[in-house]
């Protein structure tokens, strides 16, 4: 990642991602280069549009499920029991406050 994070970098500043740019950018932050995934990655890279390749990517990640709508059931389920809309707000934070106060003590010290 640390690779093809340097590689992006180099492209959107209109400079030429090669191994001696890529070098010489993660040395400027103290991170060592892997020579053999740089240069597999430069290989797999070589001739290919970085933009559509990440346009292509992106119409992928479209695809895949990310979840959620845990929070809009709760809620709506909350206000279907009878709660008032001015009463559910207050609930919730008292119900966060409860939480946040048991997650304090885990039963151990940091220095324990």
């Amino acid at each position: 990642m640390k690779h093809l994070a340097a590689y992006l970098l180099l492209n959107l500043a209109g400079k030429t991602p090669n191994e001696s740019n890529i070098k010489s950018l993660l040395d400027t932050v103290g991170i060592e280069t892997d020579d053999a995934r740089l240069k597999q990655l430069l290989g797999e890279l070589d001739g290919k549009d970085i933009d559509e390749l990440v346009n292509s990517g992106l119409s992928k990640l479209a695809s895949v499920p990310t979840g959620g709508g845990g929070a809009a059931a709760a809620s709506s389920g909350a206000a279907a029991g009878g709660a008032t809309a001015e009463a559910a707000p207050a609930e919730e934070a008292k119900k966060e406050e409860e939480k946040e106060e048991s997650d304090d003590d885990m039963g151990f010290g940091l220095f324990d």
